[in-house]
């Protein structure tokens, strides 16, 4: 975009052809031919029967209508219809997770305002904010929303608050000299406004040379409609374990349908044969047992504050590496807050000041008369700096009303941007006092006194370099300072700005958003957790960077940059670089996604906060977008998939841990789910390898897949973290859910319960083939019913706690009542294919689904023992090797 900062509001002026009068009619509409409507535009979107159709592209879900179809062939309607009612439920609950992602371009439409002031042909008028075009001479006044990018061609006092575009609270002032950097950041354009951003003081004549998405807004829009949102490793995961096992049962399907034609079965029945594979192999209850565990987490981060928006968020939080944070309201408490004094050549905390001193009386009274702000019954009125002053005295047992009634002000001169200056004038210690305040390198050239403890004298150059050398030591440590000082008068008549010197210093008087109290312990267990926190904001470096030291994000050996510094670097050097980089201030939106952008490329897994809309593109590119609940605005809550209720990083943290024990939990689940559907595939694969009956009919594996084994995988996505979770590190984008080890344990213990479900099967087989078939199917059943308890962790039973999940116990009861229904109610013997069984084979059904929990059981305690012995010895050895280094 053109800088128009850098011109003089003349230049501007002349570029567009207007003068301060406006814009003719015919000027009008070549401008709004030229340039289009004041307005944001986006790209075409999906239908929802485009949305929804897109949900069958899943190779697994075609070989499951593939199954349907075939099952719907042979005359099995029953098993189609199960089939189908669960394709079609995982479709809708897809297509409705779209939709709820795609309301952020909605949002930034609604900031834009809806009408505004303009001159046309010399008349002023009023006209709907889409009709303005480039050149339009536009009337700011205190209370309006600035409907477009425009430069200040007059001025009077205006103040913008721009927290919306660049994150910071306090309102800018505006003057209309032209700019002589050709780099600025965003925040630092004092001669420019921008649309989407609230007049909070003054008034202003702008000549407006960006609409529509040739505005700041419209620069964040294109950055939206641009950015891709990130999957979560989980999805990666599963997308990738999905393709993995569709290929793995289209093959085996394939071998065992012509092993069936080659043995001379029928077609049909082959067809049957590879049916029941399929539908033993896929876990088709996986896709909604996901959802469940993590709807369940959602429920738990919102009690502590968090509320998820996109339900694998909860997931992705626990896979964090990198946490780039916005300063304010998220690390600090987005509220001024005195910290040190200077007065009386002595630099002391704000609320240590006696007020019996008189030195000390003046200073405090002086603040808070010359100060138009209130701090009532919580109810904070006024300009933040101001406030913290009225604040301070309120520790001070100084009541800011009864002051002011004390001492009313006689006269005063507003602040001015251009002066940088406020003066009241006072009755006060019976004399006409004026006192200002205002900024330190313009108040203290006025200065010809200074008040001491000793008195009133007339200032040294000694005295100067103190206050000076005070002032450097509060700005080094990234405080705000203010110069207060007084003048006497013997008889006012008015105050003038001729009236504005020879003024008696007073003091100064420092002030910062400090940290919230719970920062500083967060960050360290960011770090514990090996996150690295990354502050960025658009705040000046030297006071991003004291807030950075002072909660422990910027460290020995890190750097803090600006946005200029940014843009000088390639893509390549920042990627090189980044790690060593801990707080990047003075940024604009393009700035973050590049951030964002740097640490993915290393394949770091990163978490975005934000509050404003130049948050918005950069939540959307981030893995996990965090918006602010309290100070966030509607464009960065439906960019970010995690809303913050407390505006708080400390929940972050929180949330990472729950993060992280819900994907634990998540693998837990599918780790009994792929185990016992390995178990299923075996056991077919066997039969038909041997040229034995079908030890299973679909139905019976549907029913295990579908309600015996989804209560307890949800029982086992219930349980409860382990304290030391945030002693982990997080795990690789990269790393897939299948590892060898874990497909090791799905394979092993998959393959034990089948060699007892199949003792089974070749006990029913002495009776008749649908015995048999009811006893693989009873024993199957009831032994990955017990398989819950072994996939509730990787420690034995014990060791975990046989009843600190109650759920589990819940979810085998009902299961059990569930398969007994089945064996025992005539009605659901028939639906189910099953037949009667006698006692004794009733028995044999429950001790051989006992057997492989057994042995995996004493398997996992052997393992436990060995285990805390390597521990113990490591341990005892660090003890060893720290008495040696004392000794």
């Amino acid at each position: 975009m053109e800088r128009f900062f850098s011109k003089s509001y003349e230049d501007v002026l002349k570029q567009f052809n207007v003068s301060k009068s406006g814009l003719s009619e015919n000027q009008v509409k070549e401008n709004l031919d030229k340039y289009g409507y004041n307005q944001l535009t986006e790209k075409k979107k999906q239908t929802v029967m485009q949305v929804f159709l897109s949900q069958f592209k899943d190779l697994l879900v075609i070989i499951l209508i593939i199954a349907a179809i075939i099952s719907m062939a042979t005359g099995n309607v029953e098993s189609t219809l199960v089939i189908f009612a669960v394709i079609i439920l995982n479709a809708i609950l897809g297509t409705v997770q779209h939709f709820k992602a795609e309301q952020s371009l909605d949002s930034l439409k609604a900031l834009s305002a809806p009408s505004a002031k303009v001159y046309r042909n010399g008349k002023k008028i009023e006209i709907q904010s889409k009709e303005i075009v480039p050149g339009d001479i536009l009337i700011l006044e205190a209370g309006d929303m600035v409907a477009a990018d425009g430069r200040i061609v007059e001025n009077f006092s205006l103040q913008v608050n721009e927290s919306s575009l660049t994150g910071e609270s306090e309102s800018v002032n505006k003057f209309i000299d032209e700019i002589k950097e050709e780099e600025i950041a965003l925040g630092d354009q004092k001669n420019m406004v921008f649309s989407g951003s609230l007049v909070t003081y003054g008034r202003a004549l702008v000549v407006i040379t960006g609409t529509g998405m040739n505005t700041e807004i419209g620069k964040i829009a294109h950055l939206m409609e641009e950015t891709q949102e990130k999957q979560t490793p989980l999805q990666v995961s599963l997308d990738d374990f999905s393709k993995k096992l569709a290929i793995g049962i289209l093959v085996v399907c394939a071998i065992v349908f012509a092993l069936s034609l080659y043995r001379g079965v029928s077609i049909l029945d082959s067809l049957m044969f590879a049916v029941a594979l399929a539908v033993a192999a896929i876990p088709e209850a996986l896709s909604s047992i996901v959802t469940i565990v993590l709807a369940l987490g959602t429920q738990k981060m919102a009690k502590e504050n968090a509320i998820v928006k996109k339900l694998r968020a909860v997931e992705g939080l626990g896979s964090v590496s990198v946490i780039c944070s916005d300063k304010t309201g998220t690390l600090t408490q987005n509220k001024m807050t005195v910290k040190k004094v200077y007065f009386d050549n002595k630099l002391i905390d704000g609320e240590e000041v006696d007020l019996n001193d008189e030195l000390g009386n003046y200073l405090i009274s002086s603040s808070i008369l010359c100060n138009d702000s209130t701090s009532k019954n919580g109810v904070e009125i006024g300009d933040p700096t101001e406030v913290a002053l009225v604040n301070l005295g309120h520790k001070l047992s100084l009541d800011e009303l009864n002051l002011r009634k004390s001492y009313g002000r006689l006269g005063e001169l507003p602040f001015d941007s251009d002066r940088k200056l406020m003066s009241t004038l006072h009755k006060f210690d019976n004399k006409n006092l004026m006192f200002t305040k205002g900024a330190f390198d313009v108040l203290l050239d006025r200065i010809v006194k200074i008040k001491t403890s000793t008195g009133v004298r007339e200032i040294t150059y000694e005295d100067k370099q103190n206050i000076i050398n005070a002032n450097k030591q509060l700005s080094q440590s990234g405080l705000r300072v203010l110069a207060f000082a007084y003048k006497e008068f013997a008889n006012p008549e008015f105050l003038s700005l001729e009236d504005e010197n020879n003024y008696t210093f007073i003091g100064l008087i420092s002030m910062i958003d400090p940290p919230r109290e719970e920062s500083a312990e967060a960050v360290k267990d960011c770090i514990t957790a090996g996150i690295k926190p990354v502050m960025i904001t658009g705040d000046h470096k030297i006071t991003a960077s004291a807030i950075a030291k002072q909660i422990g994000i910027l460290r020995d050996g890190d750097r803090a940059i600006e946005g200029i510094e940014l843009d000088k670097m390639s893509d390549d050097e920042l990627k090189s670089n980044i790690e060593n980089i801990a707080v990047y201030a003075r940024v604009s939106p393009e700035h973050k996604i590049r951030i964002v952008r740097a640490w993915q490329e290393k394949d770091e897994i990163v978490a975005m906060t934000g509050d404003g809309v130049n948050d918005a593109p950069a939540l959307k590119q981030a893995d996990i977008g965090i918006a602010m609940g309290i100070t966030g605005t509607e464009v960065s809550k439906d960019a970010a998939s995690v809303i913050l209720t407390d505006d708080n990083f400390a929940t972050i943290v929180k949330s990472v841990a729950n993060g992280r024990n819900i994907y634990k939990n998540i693998k837990n689940s599918i780790k009994f789910l792929l185990s016992g559907n390995t178990s299923g595939i075996l056991s077919v694969l066997y039969t038909s390898l041997m040229a034995l009956p079908m030890p299973f009919h679909a139905v019976h594996l549907l029913f295990i897949n579908l309600l015996t084994d989804s209560l307890p995988a949800i029982a086992i996505g219930m349980e409860k973290s382990k304290k030391d979770l945030l002693k982990d590190k997080p795990r690789s984008r990269n790393s897939s859910i299948l590892s060898k080890d874990f497909i090791s344990e799905i394979a092993i213990e998959g393959l034990i319960i089948a060699v007892f479900t199949l003792f089974a099967f070749y006990m029913g087989l002495k009776t008749n083939e649908a015995v048999a078939s009811t006893m693989a199917f009873s024993t199957l059943c009831l032994a990955r019913l017990f398989h819950g308890f072994n996939c509730r962790g990787d420690k034995s039973i014990f060791s975990i706690g046989l009843f600190s999940n109650r759920f589990s116990w819940m979810a085998f009861g009902v299961g059990v009542l569930l398969l007994n229904l089945v064996l025992f109610v005539p009605f659901l013997q028939k639906l189910f294919e099953v037949s009667n069984l006698t006692g004794s084979q009733i028995g044999y059904i429950y001790l051989f689904a006992f057997i492989p929990t057994l042995i995996i059981q004493i398997a996992k305690v052997i393992l436990d023992v060995i285990k805390s012995r390597k521990d113990n010895n490591i341990n005892s050895s660090h003890e060893k090797e720290e008495v040696e280094k004392v000794a």
